[in-house]
């Protein structure tokens, strides 16, 4: 189950990330409200996800996969470029997390 927690809390702050953009600076009522309540929605749920994942891992996850999906979302969404750097490294992000998820002891199988 936390991983679900988890996941709805990299979502979340996904969601609320891309609200921040969309707020102009807090400066319109509904993007602004997206964002105070997907950031409590995060930060809860990676709080229930703390109950049995280590801190230090839960948060690798949640930044390395938040990274991604953000930029994905710019890129899409935003219409952000992306260069060959980014792309690279967003490539090591997620090599990263998987390298944590399936060789780290530190993680609960």
């Amino acid at each position: 189950m936390s991983y679900v927690y988890l996941g709805i809390a990299i979502v979340s702050e996904v969601i609320a990330t891309s609200a921040l953009k969309a707020s102009e600076e807090f400066s319109r009522l509904v993007p602004s409200i997206i964002v105070v309540v997907g950031y409590g929605v995060a930060f809860y749920c990676l709080s229930l996800t703390l109950r049995t994942i280590p801190v230090g891992i839960a948060y690798a996850i949640w930044s390395g996969v938040g990274i991604v999906l953000i930029a994905l979302v710019g890129l899409f969404w935003f219409r952000q470029a992306l260069d060959l750097p980014a792309i690279i490294g967003m490539a090591l992000i997620i090599a990263g997390v998987v390298v944590v998820n399936l060789f780290s002891k530190a993680v609960p199988h």
